[in-house]
């Protein structure tokens, strides 16, 4: 396989970070498609735990160059703040590139971001306030600046003037704050594109290259699949799209070149910020889970919301990937466990629904059809061969693949990066 996706299935927070680390080991390049820094990928590796923002997941092998892709929106000080602390433990970032199309975040989506969650008030997104739904509302408006404008001083005045314009206007007459200075943004932009023009490169031609040599590329999502715009949870949606099909706009590598995709989702459910979640726990045992698995953000440190697997938004997702396998996280999680339990269906009034519905307000009222199935009441974290796992956890990942109908590739059993178990051939050879 020349090309694998790695996206996340559930609402974020799965992992991906642990599996593109563990997949990176035997790839070429690493290439982040999606998001901004409101997407952490928690590593931990013989460098320390590390919780990337912005760099891609492989940067801890020397091999492997990685690439911060077009469809990604950059924050400069957060981006160069994350390399400094990766330098500070000896991790070599040489290999860093960053995409010329790529859009920065500016100090004026940031501020907007947050003037309109505290607009909202008790209808407030949940969003993390960096600047992500701004950004990538001016990119399709055709207001953004990209990542190549910081090497044209010139370019770049020209450009942050018009639209700084604009958006002195909204903050003054909307949101009756004061204006952003134009002078300042632009020296501390400056002095941006100073520090990170040898990152900066056209990589439209260099991930092709890569194509025509037998390289292996592995393409890094953010967030996941139903915080889509499209085929999310809409309006509680994230502003990129974390798709398998974004790999392709995030990339510049076309869709036929895709030969695998793999989801990620953990061996339950959460979700952070605001929004339907019909297996939702508010109780001992969400709490309990939150609490064994360290459920808190990455980003933002917000405690995540928990449940049950949710195997209609599940199958829904590998419906919209196309996934060839599933990378199973966070199984340890329900040792000593008495039972654990799937959501197979949704009950609405009267109605049992299997499919997952588009409209939110639908999904709202639906409550969780649960199957139950035994725990194991032991500890796996130690156990490396499928077949050696006990027969209930054996049977509840079975039960997984055959009500998503997609089988389980890889399964983590705990935090480090040795905790894997290979059920299948997901790993290229």
């Amino acid at each position: 396989m020349a090309v694998m996706a790695v996206i996340g299935g559930q609402w974020g927070d799965e992992g991906k970070g642990r599996v593109v680390d563990l997949l990176a080991e035997k790839v070429d390049m690493v290439v982040r498609f999606s998001g901004g820094d409101n997407a952490g990928h928690t590593v931990i590796g013989p460098y320390g735990e590390f919780g990337l923002h912005l760099v891609p997941s492989g940067i801890f092998y020397p091999q492997v160059t990685c690439i911060i892709g077009n469809g990604v929106a950059i924050n400069p000080a957060n981006l160069l703040g994350e390399i400094n602390e990766l330098q500070r433990h000896g991790v070599d970032t040489s290999r860093l590139v960053i995409s010329d199309r790529a859009h920065l975040i500016m100090p004026y989506h940031t501020l907007l971001d947050g003037l309109e969650e505290e607009r909202r008030g008790g209808k407030a997104l949940g969003t993390t306030r960096r600047g992500i739904g701004p950004v990538f509302a001016d990119k399709v408006a055709r207001l953004g600046i990209r990542a190549g404008d910081l090497l044209d001083k010139d370019a770049l005045y020209s450009r942050l003037k018009s639209t700084l314009e604009l958006k002195n206007a909204i903050l003054t007459k909307v949101y009756l704050v004061s204006p952003l200075s134009l002078e300042e943004i632009y020296e501390q932009y400056c002095r941006y594109g100073e520090r990170l023009a040898p990152y900066i490169r056209e990589t439209t031609d260099m991930l092709h290259e890569a194509l025509r040599k037998g390289n292996l590329i592995l393409l890094e999502g953010a967030q996941g699949t139903l915080l889509d715009p499209d085929f999310g949870t809409y309006p509680y949606v994230t502003s990129s799209s974390p798709l398998a099909g974004s790999s392709s706009l995030g990339t510049g590598i076309g869709p036929m070149q895709i030969s695998h995709v793999v989801g990620v989702f953990k061996a339950y459910t959460t979700r952070v910020g605001s929004g339907p979640m019909p297996t939702e726990l508010r109780d001992e045992v969400g709490e309990l889970i939150r609490e064994k698995a360290h459920e808190y953000g990455a980003t933002t440190g917000r405690p995540r919301r928990c449940g049950w697997f949710d195997a209609v938004a599940s199958r829904f997702s590998v419906q919209v990937n196309g996934l060839s396998e599933i990378a199973l996280t966070h199984l340890d999680i329900f040792d000593a466990f008495p039972s654990v339990k799937i959501c197979t269906a949704y009950r609405l009034g009267d109605k049992v629904l299997d499919r997952f519905p588009a409209n939110v307000g639908v999904l709202e009222k639906c409550q969780p059809i649960y199957e139950e199935l035994a725990g194991w009441r032991g500890p796996i974290g130690e156990i490396r061969h499928f077949d050696e796992l006990p027969i209930e956890a054996r049977h509840y990942v079975a039960r997984l693949e055959e009500i998503t109908c997609c089988p389980v590739g890889l399964i983590s059993v705990g935090p480090k990066r040795e905790q894997v178990i290979k059920a299948k051939s997901m790993l290229p050879q």
